[in-house]
């Protein structure tokens, strides 16, 4: 089906409906939490309300990088400036940032968010740590 698209009379210009600069949220939201999952092939952000429920979320394969380029840090801070772009609709000010995994795009999604202009209240790194590890193999039988 493809976007819609309205045709002004004004010198035949095409506007998008669903572009983030037309469309304005109904509800405001002064702060959010914002998850960054990093692993070492892929970089995932997610900004949600208060309470939990999801505003906006962006990953590096959903901006069009591919391959080993998805886990690099140039994309997780390209993820961090659109999805503060679309924090800016919701009028969200300060966040809180919890931050998952082990990859290399931890602090750069961080740095590319708060590059438009809002602020971090915390930073929480929930990243699971093994504590006895794997169970070691069975002795051999000869």
């Amino acid at each position: 089906m493809g976007k819609k698209r309205i045709v002004t009379q004004e010198g035949d210009k095409v506007k998008d409906i669903k572009s983030p600069q037309n469309v304005s949220s109904k509800k405001k939201f002064e702060s959010g939490v914002l998850y960054v999952q990093s692993t070492y092939n892929n970089t995932k952000v997610l900004l949600t309300d208060p309470k939990g429920n999801a505003l906006a979320w962006s990953s590096s394969g959903s901006l069009g990088f591919k391959g080993a380029k998805k886990g690099t840090p140039f994309a997780a801070a390209k993820v961090g400036e659109t999805l503060a772009v679309s924090a800016e609709t919701f009028g969200v000010k300060q966040v809180d940032v919890v931050v998952k995994g082990v990859g290399s795009g931890r602090e750069s999604s961080i740095r590319g968010f708060t590059s438009k202009g809002i602020t971090i209240s915390s930073i929480k790194d929930v990243t699971p740590v093994p504590f006895n590890g794997p169970k070691p193999k069975k002795p051999r039988r000869v």
